[in-house]
């Protein structure tokens, strides 16, 4: 195992960033806007996006194209503003995990302040990026090791593409040439869709041919099941979309997934096939972690076949990834394929995910970053949920 402590070293003046504007919390648009308002022409934003994400730079200074009179003009209003590296581990199976700092875009991060976990997997013909949302998780998903360090806020835009930024740089990658990263998936820390504009905006940069130029079905999305919020995806973003089920009827979901209270599975579902709807061709992947003695049987794989008959689904039966203090244990391998074997048999596509990154606790279920004030997490998440779900549906 390797382990490497980097800190991206900040090439602006930390004590005036707090009035400057950081654009990679800008999509296309925004920054197009950004540019207008400082008096300069739509097209040094593509310039700037190119920069940003093609090469991967962050100081005005280098970004030669552009005039000496518009790099001091940046350097006076803005900055380029990822998040900070506080540790990089990679596994022996080659998995990278990097904790990175979400308090220190305003300055030197902060001993023991708020931190997520980003996990790079890469394979004979593609590498993933797992993309943290939030800092901690408010669901309360009994077998999620995120769940348990509780929940503080939710992530920025800059602080949800920069991931994607600080793991380009760290892999070498240069987009549309020498690409590391090929997919991208919001399935790390926290729920996605309660974060929607942020996460939507990040998305949207990966997706540009400015940003990082990854095709539509390349980026995925990871839900517990917020209904309103899936159908809100639907209308604004065309990209991949996955689903924590993790058991096939409500009284057991309920058990894992807390949120099943509100949204059951037949809406959950039900808002699924109105998001196939939306785009011919498209696969809904279902997320089911096999417990030992919990949702492994095969009466409950029979219940799963019905389920996934109404939809074009595929399921990924993912190996339970201990840590400390959970109650479950992951079922055994004779199990875990006759599982999968009843689904294929009923025509139902299912793989089982192989294990990575579990030496250094980057499997799936394992993230664990730093979480602060944790005991705001029930209370003012389910206030900032209904806000959320009211605004867009106005």
């Amino acid at each position: 195992m390797d382990i490497h402590v980097h800190t991206f070293q900040m090439k602006h003046d930390m004590t005036s960033v707090a009035d400057k504007t950081n654009l990679l919390d800008l999509d296309r648009e925004g920054l197009r806007a950004f540019f207008a308002d400082i008096g300069e022409k739509p097209y040094r934003a593509d310039q700037v996006m190119k920069w940003m994400y093609h090469r991967l730079e962050d100081d005005f200074e280098a970004m030669t194209d552009l005039g000496k009179s518009l790099r001091a003009k940046l350097a006076e209003t803005a900055f380029v503003g990822p998040p900070k590296t506080l540790l990089d581990k990679t596994s022996s199976d080659g998995t990278r995990k990097w904790l990175l700092a979400m308090d220190s875009s305003l300055g030197k991060p902060q001993a023991g302040g708020n931190a997520v976990e980003t996990v790079y997997i890469p394979e004979p013909s593609r590498g993933t990026l797992c993309v943290s949302s939030q800092v901690g998780c408010a669901l309360n998903c009994t077998f999620c090791s995120t769940a348990t360090q509780g929940f503080n806020r939710n992530l920025s835009c800059a602080e949800i593409i920069g991931q994607v930024w600080v793991a380009a740089k760290h892999l070498g990658n240069v987009t549309h040439q020498q690409r590391r990263i090929t997919n991208v998936v919001m399935m790390g820390m926290g729920e996605p869709l309660a974060n929607f504009d942020n996460v939507v905006r990040a998305m949207h940069l990966m997706r540009d041919d400015l940003g990082f130029g990854l095709a539509s079905k390349r980026v995925t999305l990871s839900t517990a099941g917020m209904v309103p919020m899936i159908d809100k995806l639907g209308e604004v973003a065309d990209v991949s979309l996955a689903v924590s089920l993790h058991a096939p009827n409500d009284e057991l979901r309920t058990q894992l997934v807390p949120l099943n209270r509100k949204y059951a599975i037949h809406e959950l579902l039900d808002a699924c096939a109105r998001y196939a709807a939306r785009r011919p061709r498209t696969t809904i992947t279902f997320e089911y972690t096999l417990m030992q003695g919990i949702n492994d049987s095969p009466l409950l794989a029979k219940q799963l076949v019905k389920l996934m008959r109404r939809l074009p689904a595929k399921v990924n039966l993912i190996p339970f990834n201990p840590f400390p203090g959970t109650q479950y244990q992951r079922s055994d391998e004779d199990t875990i394929r006759a599982f999968q074997k009843i689904l294929l048999d009923a025509g139902v596509q299912a793989m089982v995910r192989r294990t990575r990154g579990d030496d250094i606790d980057a499997a799936c279920g394992q993230l664990k970053g730093q979480v602060l004030d944790r005991t705001r997490r029930n209370a003012q998440f389910r206030r900032r949920v209904e806000m959320q779900e009211r605004a867009h549906a106005a």
